[in-house]
């Protein structure tokens, strides 16, 4: 089990997915000096990771299905 997780995508983090200047975002969310990169940028990596499990992409807003897997994570919570 891991302990830590990406405060912006939730991802686990460990050696190869940290942000090697951030404790609480992977490297995918933080930019090169470890703050978290713009919320569209980050909404966009997930709507494409959220395509990689869609069975059908026809009619499927993923941009709005990464907005609100977004919301429920701390880093972008309202």
């Amino acid at each position: 089990m891991f302990d830590k997780f990406c405060q912006s995508c939730g991802m686990p983090l460990k050696d190869d997915t940290c942000h090697r200047s951030s404790e609480v975002y992977c490297k995918y969310c933080a930019n090169e000096t470890g703050d978290l990169q713009p919320r569209e940028a980050v909404q966009a990596g997930i709507a494409e990771w959220l395509k990689m499990f869609a069975s059908t992409k026809d009619n499927v807003d993923f941009m709005k299905r990464a907005d609100n897997y977004l919301k429920a994570m701390p880093a972008w919570a309202e």
